[in-house]
């Protein structure tokens, strides 16, 4: 299991984005890393969303925003994503919450891709539930690796039954874990991937 440890911020702000499939839970994760950032690491961080599909997703990361006092900007089309990240130049990191999109439907990702091109992320991170079962786990790699994603965070791994989906995640893809969720408490429920820590969940299930 690789691992991929928390990059330091190069010249200029550090672009994270992330992608993944509905219900990962990858707004929630976005706000923990964004108080991780903001808080234990004193960077300063904006938010940029691209999920304008959903309102309530939008008033929930404003939700977050607001308390750990960083700014959104929510964009609709490829050139508002450029012109708002050139806006927010003197940021340490600019963290880019994308819709989330079936690994099904190949239109909305094909706009997807689009958005990405134009915010040349320095992180891409797929967000994929350890609930998952293998062919779900398979069909999200195989649609969202090619949108240039570097990174996996996993998700969820405090309702996961057993590990399976990390395991797949090791074997299907030459992606590193940066980080597992295991709640939904903002910020704590959020830690960097620890290699020897999955692999005794995968051998010794939830207790390991």
């Amino acid at each position: 299991i690789r691992t991929a440890p928390p990059a330091e911020s190069s010249a200029g702000p550090r672009v994270i984005a992330f992608v993944g499939p509905t219900g990962v839970g990858k707004t929630t994760t976005i706000a923990k890393l964004a108080a991780a950032f903001r808080i234990a690491h004193q960077k300063n961080v904006a938010l940029i969303t691209i999920d304008t599909y959903r309102i309530a997703a939008v008033d929930q990361l404003k939700t977050y925003a607001d308390i750990i006092d960083v700014p959104l900007r929510a964009v609709l089309t490829p050139e508002e994503l450029r012109e708002a990240i050139a806006a927010m130049k003197a940021m340490d990191v600019i963290l880019i919450d994308t819709a989330g999109r079936s690994q099904n439907d190949r239109l909305r990702l094909g706009q997807l891709r689009k958005f990405l091109e134009v915010a040349s992320p320095d992180e891409t991170h797929l967000v994929v539930s350890a609930t998952a079962n293998q062919a779900c786990t398979r069909g999200i790699l195989g649609q969202f690796l090619p949108l240039g994603a570097n990174r996996v965070i996993l998700s969820k791994l405090d309702e996961a039954d057993c590990y399976g989906a990390v395991l797949n995640v090791a074997a299907w893809s030459s992606l590193a874990v940066s980080y597992v969720t295991i709640g939904q408490e903002v910020p704590d429920d959020i830690v960097a991937a620890d290699a020897r820590r999955l692999a005794q969940c995968i051998v010794g299930g939830p207790q390991a």
